[in-house]
């Protein structure tokens, strides 16, 4: 075998092995034929560490329910911190909850928080069509007591799949049928001040914040 066909053979084994070996990383340990759990953005700053950071909107489209943030949060200093808020990019606020009872999100000294899921504490954007949109990746700002500002960019996806059960709690249902349809007056003229009574109304209304034991 000459040289140079050598040489083409070896690259071409290279570029086989990396392209398996990323393909691999990509997949994960745990990734299932049909729903692998995707690579989620994390960010160090000082004492403070995010993980699996990831918005996750109403599995409606047309809905203009709230939305929530998902994240793991680490503080490896040795006081523990407040997280005071979290801003999505372009002015958004979420409203952050304990997990238990009332006031403020506090990150233990060298401990953790998860936000979002079942019994955890909560961070929900009150309109998940404001400020968000599915498939794009968006800048999300953490502000601690100690630490300051800590931002990185997020996936958004709907409450679908694997986030089926990270997602909002309260996903409003489809508005309700008219009750009745209208009926002439018995005077035959209508008023202008009159209101149909036919008109259908939604059945319940998104709420502005959503419980931390709701996933």
């Amino acid at each position: 075998m000459s040289s140079s066909l050598r040489r083409g053979v070896l690259a071409a084994s290279a570029i086989a092995f990396s392209i398996a070996s990323l393909a691999a990383c990509g997949a994960g340990n745990d990734s299932q034929t049909l729903e692998i759990k995707p690579d989620n953005a994390a960010v160090h700053v000082g004492d403070i560490k995010l993980q699996n950071v990831v918005i996750i909107t109403q599995p409606d489209l047309e809905s203009t329910g709230p939305a929530v943030i998902s994240a793991t949060v680490f503080n490896s200093g040795s006081e523990p911190q407040t997280l005071e808020s979290i801003t999505v990019d372009g002015g958004k606020s979420a409203e952050i909850k304990p997990a238990k009872g009332k006031g403020e999100l506090v990150v233990p000294a060298h401990g953790s928080v998860v936000i979002g899921g079942k019994n955890n504490a909560s961070a929900v954007l009150t309109n998940s069509r404001e400020a968000v949109k599915d498939g794009d990746a968006q800048k999300v700002t953490f502000t601690f007591s100690e630490t300051g500002e800590v931002s990185l960019r997020a996936f958004v996806v709907p409450a679908e799949s694997y986030f089926s059960s990270w997602g909002p709690s309260d996903i409003p249902t489809a508005a309700q049928s008219p009750s009745g349809s209208a009926s002439p007056s018995a005077s035959g003229s209508a008023s202008p001040g009159g209101t149909e009574s036919g008109s259908a109304s939604p059945s319940n209304s998104a709420s502005a914040s959503a419980s931390a034991a709701g996933h």
